[in-house]
């Protein structure tokens, strides 16, 4: 049956005691019962024959109580003549209790009959047992009681054999023992293909699965059947493939992250060394501007990669109060106007007069603005124009930031908001911003969603929630301490 493992925990140990074990059980208690109850109408069956024969007998002596005849006589007749007696043997037994005469003319070896005293006792004067004689036969012994006055018998006792009987039972008996071995068969081996359609896959899965766990997603599972193991091993050529393209994006990370760290530190410690080799004022002030920046890029990313660390743990904290949108986002502007403008594009903000307040922190959201405006700097070349523009819709408010730079292939849009990911690694940064960002919006109530067209241009789109000033005067009291947690035991 193949790689069939019958271990102590395995599948078919399970099956072959759980399913077969009860199925043989079963099928021995019916066997055994119907078994029973064939003997038992066999049994039956002979002793209301007898019953009938005798009936017929002890009829005709008592309805001849009345003639004038001489009993002892004629019931010694009767049982020495007695027609069947090739088959049935009649006794005539004593009011002594003692067999006086028998059909087949041998006087029983027994002195004492249960089938006799049971007839004595019982209301309808007729007794029976089963039992087996000094020979060893199994027979079945029937008495009649009578009373006739002047009649020095009280009994008649017929004895037939049971041989003919049992070998019909025990005929009964195999052929049931066989239907039942074939149930049995038919069950272990159809169960035996069906464990082995379920282990063998199973087995297969754990194999591949090892695999995956040491960090090998290259072997992928065959899908057999088209049911529920199917399925599963549908899912699981899933997962690997994300296993696989987490694992590449991770490594691309890291390179990336490598790369990202290296040239700051790089443009950092040449400028240090060169500063500490001249006396030049404009050299000086050069290479500290310098060293401001990278020291502020690698700030940025370092934080991005906390951040990241608090997401996947469930430890990003949100410390909301009610805040001025505009005011974030009007900021977030003015810090990449110059960059813009010295990079050749031109950031463009269309700010409405005013709108509602939300429920946020603003730390955070001014982080996502700041995310968000970097990429549609970071993503166009000198020429291209970035727009910011907030307006409020539908109950929420809505800021987009959308720039004409070289756009996302339809490929890598959905991935963009995953970790680790970045569609063009021509482009400095983590791949983890949008990551985060996404995160931060979603903990608002809000939702992130980006367009995009290569070679066209990129629209990120941001909807927030506003306050609802007319429910929140209630709560203007205490909007400034509630503090809001991806951690659910927090």
């Amino acid at each position: 049956m193949g790689r069939l493992k019958f271990g102590r925990r395995s599948i078919t140990s399970h099956w072959l005691v759980n399913g077969v074990g009860v199925i043989i059980a079963v099928l021995l208690v019916i066997a055994v019962l119907l078994i029973l109850s064939i003997r038992s109408y066999y049994y039956s069956s002979v002793r209301q024959y007898l019953n009938s024969k005798m009936n017929v007998i002890t009829g005709s002596i008592i309805n001849e109580s009345d003639q004038a005849v001489n009993y002892n006589s004629e019931i010694r007749s009767l049982v020495a003549g007695y027609d069947d007696k090739d088959k049935i043997e009649l006794m005539a037994i004593k009011q002594t209790g003692e067999v006086d005469i028998t059909s087949s003319g041998f006087k029983p070896t027994e002195r004492e009959f249960a089938d006799y005293e049971t007839a004595k006792t019982s209301s309808n004067g007729s007794g029976y047992e089963v039992y087996r004689t000094s020979t060893g036969e199994k027979v079945l012994a029937l008495t009649n009681v009578f009373s006739v006055k002047g009649c020095e018998y009280d009994a008649l006792r017929m004895i037939v054999s049971l041989h003919e009987v049992d070998s019909k039972v025990i005929s009964f008996a195999v052929i049931i023992s066989l239907i039942c071995v074939a149930i049995i068969l038919i069950v272990f081996f159809s169960g035996m293909f069906f464990v082995k359609s379920i282990v063998h896959p199973v087995i297969a899965i754990g194999d591949v699965t090892r695999q995956y766990a040491k960090g090998d997603f290259s072997k992928r599972l065959e899908k057999q059947t088209n049911d529920e193991l199917g399925d599963l091993c549908d899912s699981i050529n899933y997962m690997a493939e994300e296993l696989s393209n987490t694992e590449a994006m991770k490594n691309e990370f890291i390179s990336s992250v490598s790369h990202e760290l290296r040239t700051p530190l790089t443009a950092i410690k040449g400028w240090s060394e060169t500063m500490m080799s001249i006396d030049d004022r404009e050299t000086f002030v050069k290479g500290m501007r310098v060293i401001s920046s990278e020291t502020e890029r690698l700030s940025q990313m370092v934080e991005e990669l906390l951040d990241f660390s608090r997401i996947q743990d469930g430890r990003l904290y949100l410390q909301k109060a009610k805040m001025d949108i505009l005011a974030e986002l009007g900021e977030t502007v003015l810090i990449y106007q110059e960059r813009a403008k010295t990079l050749g594009i031109t950031l463009n903000y269309y700010e409405p007069e005013m709108l509602p307040f939300i429920f946020g922190d603003r730390n955070r959201l001014r982080q996502v603005f700041i995310n968000i405006v970097d990429n549609a700097i970071k993503y166009s070349d000198k020429g291209d124009t970035v727009s910011v523009e907030a307006y409020q819709e539908n109950g929420n408010i809505v800021i987009s930031v959308s720039d004409t730079g070289i756009g996302i292939s339809k490929e890598d849009l959905p991935k963009v908001k995953q970790k680790f990911f970045k569609s063009n690694q021509t482009r400095r940064g983590s791949g983890i911003g949008l990551a985060v960002a996404d995160e931060i919006i979603s903990m608002h109530g809000g939702t992130l969603s980006i367009r995009s067209e290569e070679n066209v241009g990129t629209t990120v789109v941001m909807e927030l929630p506003y306050i609802d000033e007319g429910r929140s005067n209630d709560n203007s009291s205490n909007v400034n301490v509630e503090i809001i947690s991806t951690d659910k035991e927090q």
